[in-house]
């Protein structure tokens, strides 16, 4: 295998021409079906347009799976007047308190992740009725969607989020005159504020219609500032780059590590600036790294397949490291949905190769989906369906989409803060590594996307041992090497329990790891830098019991700092005495591609 050759499809034979001339093969009909099909595609596809990928379909069917069964619920009605008669007298009392000074939150406090109300001037007595007044009708309404007997779970959630969504809309710190912080901006400004905000907005019309990038992600430049790790380009073919880097110390450990980012995502969110990267950390730490940087696919690749991601992608990667470290074991870590397509390949390789991989490390990904998160809330048949008509004409899944269903996961910490912030008081958080990542996103294929909602979200293949690799079912009970997983303790797109499930499918010694902070700066945790980060870890062996979340809470060991030392132990535990480098791009190897980072992580 060349660095410069490329996986290509195997060409189907041709039989020798004959001296006869072949009849001509009939003219088949126009399948009138597939035409009526085109146009229900079309129409849904335009539809997409106007509400942002949702398909009004789903939403409406929840909504009256809902107000039927609330309807038919007099109990339930009941329950409901009395809680708002309750709450109001609660409410009315606090308006008269019994004390000589005024006791804030005393009927209903914010969540301790509700960060709207949590500046000291929302304490001041009307802004402190108003915050609660809203939190006991957001209760209020949430009561209203949750226990309804009969009320399908999936509605119910998708009730519960259209109405949270709404709700959010409404709140007191969206407005200048119900935001005590607003109003002392103006005060201290002079109403500058609104000058810097009209400023800040502009500022963002024009990034947004110059690509979508906020203007401040200028001073992140890929190669330079964020995916700067010295390496070496050292395989491509028409879907990856594989990427090892320099090492910075005199010897290494023998088996060399390999990670697996998802496609959702830009591979640097692990190479991040220096002090952020867990390349570079894993590299000074004595490790021979090597990174899939996947391509950004167009229309054009329309057709690629989850397989076609396996093959190409961790498959192809694997072999390629293989032949440049060879007769080593390899390392094999996995973030996000590339660690779940590592999981099915790890689990391929742990019944045809079992001596392939030194051991299986998986970041926040999920491996069983049946408790996937709010992420579920877009994923059910109609929904699927319509972004697949959605897809089926564009191509690939743009990046807009994909960010605008995870922004609304959070509309709060995402949406309606950053408004608040920027347009109305006139501020600017300064953009961090990790946020001019977040706003380089990549689209996804129409086939692949497809394949991996139905297969994985909506039938649970992969742990019900039906998902086919090479045509053969995966059954993760043939990952029997080391595991080290972590989850993350606010994770809204792999829940740590979800990310649990691993105990009782794989047979493998896991030892698993709960890292404070959510999907993406949880597993972005230096020991280095901001204080406050921590993490629970407990190791199971082979033969060990199978512990649920809620006894691993309370046995698993609490530690301050970055799990990244944990997962560095563990990497060394298992690896041989160290030994020199090995040469970029292998011994056997023409000159390496092209310097780190490469050509598909600058793709647009």
């Amino acid at each position: 295998m060349s660095p410069t050759a490329s996986v290509s499809r195997i060409p189907t034979s041709f039989a020798e021409p004959s001296t006869a001339t072949p009849p001509s093969p009939p003219v088949a009909a126009p399948d009138p079906d597939s035409a009526f099909q085109t146009i229900d595609r079309s129409t849904h596809a335009a539809i997409a347009r106007w509400t942002g990928g949702l398909s009004p379909a789903a939403i409406l069917l929840a909504f009256a799976d809902w107000q039927l069964h609330l309807a038919a619920s007099p109990g339930k009605q009941l329950a409901l007047t009395h809680q708002a008669f309750v709450d109001t007298l609660r409410f009315a009392e606090a308006w008269v308190p019994r004390h000589p000074e005024f006791q804030p939150w005393s009927v209903v406090k914010a969540a301790p992740n509700d960060h709207r109300f949590a500046d000291p001037d929302w304490e001041l007595p009307a802004f402190n009725m108003m915050a609660q007044a809203f939190l006991l009708g957001e209760q209020w309404w949430h009561s209203a969607t949750s226990g309804v007997h009969g009320l399908a779970r999936p509605n119910a959630a998708i009730v519960d989020f259209a109405l949270r969504q709404l709700l959010d809309t409404a709140a007191p710190s969206n407005f200048p005159l119900t935001n005590p912080e607003v109003l002392r901006t103006i005060m201290e400004s002079g109403g500058g504020n609104f000058v810097s905000g009209l400023h800040n907005w502009l500022e963002d019309c024009k990034a947004l219609f110059a690509g979508g990038k906020p203007g401040a992600a200028s001073d992140f430049v890929i190669g330079k500032t964020v995916a700067a790790t010295k390496g070496k380009v050292v395989y491509r073919n028409e879907l990856i780059e594989l990427i090892q880097y320099a090492p910075t110390t005199a010897v290494v450990r023998p088996e060399p590590v390999l990670i697996v980012p998802a496609w959702i995502m830009k591979y640097y969110i692990l190479d991040l600036a220096p002090q952020d990267s867990l390349v570079r950390y894993l590299v000074d730490n004595g490790f021979t790294v090597f990174i899939i940087s996947w391509k950004n696919p167009t229309s054009d690749d329309r057709n690629l397949s989850l397989e076609d991601y396996r093959k190409l992608g961790v498959e192809a990667a694997i072999e390629a490291v293989n032949e440049m470290v060879p007769k080593r074991p390899i390392h094999a870590a996995g973030y996000c949905l590339g660690g779940t397509l590592l999981a099915i390949e790890a689990a391929r390789l742990g019944r045809v190769r079992p001596e392939a991989l030194r051991s299986v490390t998986l970041l926040a990904a999920q491996t069983d989906f049946t408790e996937a998160g709010e992420l579920t809330l877009f994923i059910n048949e109609s929904q699927v369906a319509f972004l697949e008509d959605m897809m089926w004409q564009r191509g690939v899944l743009d990046a807009g989409q994909m960010a605008g269903a995870f922004q609304m996961l959070r509309s709060n910490d995402l949406i309606w803060s950053r408004v608040v912030r920027d347009y109305l008081m006139g501020e600017r958080e300064p953009l961090s590594d990790l946020m001019a990542w977040n706003a380089d996103a990549t689209r996804m294929p129409y086939r692949m996307h497809s394949e991996y909602l139905r297969q994985l979200f909506l039938n649970n293949d992969l742990a019900e041992g039906r998902y086919r690799a090479d045509g053969v079912p995966v059954a993760l009970s043939d990952l029997r090497m080391p595991m080290f997983v972590v989850g993350t303790q606010y994770d809204h797109v792999a829940p740590w329990r979800s990310t649990h499930k691993i105990h009782f499918l794989a047979d493998a010694p896991i030892t698993y790891v709960l890292a404070s902070g959510g999907h993406n700066a949880g597993i972005v945790a230096p020991p280095t830098g901001e204080e406050g980060r921590s993490y629970q870890i407990l190791a199971r062996p082979v033969d060990g019991s199978y512990v649920g979340p809620e006894e691993w809470l309370k046995q698993a060991l609490h530690v301050e700092g970055s799990w990244w030392t944990a997962w560095r132990d563990f990497l060394g535990s298992h690896s041989g005495e160290p030994v020199s480098p090995p040469p970029l791009g292998g011994s056997s190897r023409a000159a390496a591609l092209d310097d780190a980072p490469g050509r598909y992580v600058l793709q647009c």
